[in-house]
């Protein structure tokens, strides 16, 4: 089984759209029961709090249901339990190595290191734009399973 964990800073925004970007594409393939995906927050500000409403109505539009999520933190023992811990941008790496304790296994990837357009994921809480964290978000992850693939994983 793969397990990705997605990361960004209050969970409700960059990160479960991720997560539930990953979970329609690998469901779509048939590969489900290879995955184990989820998502988790940097700081503790949203813990608890359900996914950002224009990111719900977006994944809803594309029949994607996150109506069940809700925000937690991501724990040391996360770099133990996943075999991918994707951040959505060089803030969130870097606070998720701080967690982790380091990436001494090289578990810690930027999501958009599987694209042609390395860099960060953008951030809609502050920039409105969810339709470029949309884009960013489907390229990251396209980019990560045909990466799993290129490696035989699944």
């Amino acid at each position: 089984m793969i397990k990705i964990l997605f990361v960004c800073h209050g969970n409700i925004c960059r990160s479960p759209m991720a997560e539930f970007v990953m979970k329609d594409l690998v469901r779509r393939e048939g590969l489900e029961d290879l995955f184990e995906i989820a998502s988790a927050a940097t700081s503790y500000e949203e813990i608890g709090q359900p996914v950002y409403p224009p990111v719900r109505r977006l994944l809803q539009g594309e029949g994607i249901d996150c109506s069940r999520k809700r925000a937690v933190h991501m724990e040391r023992r996360d770099y133990k339990d996943y075999d991918y811990l994707i951040g959505m941008d060089s803030w969130n790496l870097r606070n998720m190595e701080r967690i982790c304790g380091g990436d001494p296994e090289g578990k810690i990837y930027s999501l958009l290191s599987f694209t042609a357009m390395p860099g960060d994921v953008a951030d809609p809480w502050y920039t409105g734009d969810f339709e470029t964290t949309w884009q960013d978000v489907q390229a990251g992850c396209l980019g990560l399973l045909q990466h799993l693939r290129s490696r035989g994983l699944c």
